[in-house]
């Protein structure tokens, strides 16, 4: 019996003299160096923005940048694989934006990411950013997406959602001649259509907690994850436009009727909507709200490929600016045939029209 009350007395003393404890919750102190915590993609933070931006979105632009402000920016949003979501626009032959949201793994997190890349004058820039703040209630949600390496004062996006309007202001220390970002781009949009994207989002289930990109080491060797090019696509661009998934390739072609001569100093406005703009002759303006991609071509320019663009089927049209307000008004030549294509995942075609008609 006394052999065992040692026993005991022994096992309580080694207990008390190996546990630290913490004096004001008398209990053991937690480890100091606890085991690193595992990532969950469960929890992406962010995640939010990909089932919001889904849609097509028109609103006025106003910018810093010489190109200034434009009345209308119509962007196109929808998934691109099941964890993705894009957008490619053009506003001519020197000027394309392609942007992208997807889920990345960095820093042992799981975030969405925001890809914002394109041709400005021609020479090309490509910027990598995550989400840093985020703000969802019932009315209203926040996204903040700041450079990856250099943070907010190098560049970041904010986007935010309020009932169908959507706002994206992004901020720049312009080439890094600033302290600190500033204004560069505002556009305050609204959603125009929402059935436009209903097919990719079924055949994806859109969206899914899956991964998109693994950025772990990916800008280990760079100061910064934004990339220049004056000819060409940026080198080092971790995830270009060409390794971007499902998207397919239009090119387009027109030519006027017999009695109609254009002046090759005028524009022709390429214009790609997902419903038709004519019932025979009659004019549906109100299908406009469907227009996803266009582009503005010299008169003389006979042909244009819509690159990175989304599945689906579509309706093409050709527009002459022949009072050069880059306005469609009463004068103007126009296509008014409903020319129908469809585009298959990663797919090619070609579509062609003929302006044929003057706007009364």
């Amino acid at each position: 019996m006394l052999k065992k009350i040692l026993l005991i007395s022994f096992a309580v003393l080694f207990y008390l003299t190996n546990c630290k404890h913490d004096e004001k919750t008398n209990g053991p102190t937690p480890d100091p160096n606890p085991p690193p915590t595992q990532p969950d993609i469960n929890n992406t933070f962010g995640f939010g923005v990909l089932k919001k931006l889904k849609g097509i979105w028109n609103g006025p632009v106003t910018s810093t940048t010489p190109l200034g402000g434009y009345p209308e920016w119509i962007v196109d949003f929808r998934p691109n694989s099941e964890n993705q979501i894009s957008a490619k626009n053009e506003l001519d032959t020197l000027n394309d934006i392609f942007m992208s949201f997807f889920i990345a793994k960095y820093n042992n997190e799981y975030k969405v990411a925001f890809r914002n890349g394109g041709s400005f004058n021609a020479m090309k820039r490509v910027s990598y950013f995550l989400a840093d703040s985020v703000s969802e209630s019932t009315n209203s949600s926040f996204y903040r997406f700041s450079e990856i390496l250099k943070g907010k004062k190098k560049a970041y996006t904010e986007v935010i959602f309020r009932a169908d309007s959507l706002y994206v202001r992004s901020y720049t220390n312009k080439y890094n001649t600033l302290t600190s970002a500033a204004p560069h781009m505002s556009w305050s949009a609204k959603l125009q259509d929402s059935l436009s994207c209903q097919a990719a989002v079924t055949n994806f289930s859109f969206p899914k907690k899956t991964l998109t990109k693994d950025f772990t080491s990916t800008f280990a060797s760079v100061t910064e994850a934004v990339y220049y090019s004056t000819s060409g696509p940026p080198a080092g661009d971790p995830y270009p436009e060409t390794a971007q998934p499902y998207l397919g390739q239009t090119t387009t072609t027109y030519n006027y009727a017999a009695t109609y001569t254009p002046v090759p100093s005028k524009k022709v406005f390429l214009v790609i909507t997902t419903q038709p703009l004519f019932s025979g002759f009659t004019y549906n303006a109100a299908n406009l709200k469907t227009r996803s991609r266009y582009v503005f071509l010299s008169a003389s320019s006979a042909s244009y490929t819509f690159n990175y663009m989304h599945p689906g089927t579509y309706y093409y049209y050709a527009f002459y600016d022949n009072d050069d307000n880059k306005t469609i008004n009463s004068g103007d030549w126009i296509s008014t045939v409903n020319t129908t294509f469809t585009l298959g995942a990663a797919g090619t075609t070609t579509t062609t029209t003929q302006i044929n008609f003057t706007i009364p």
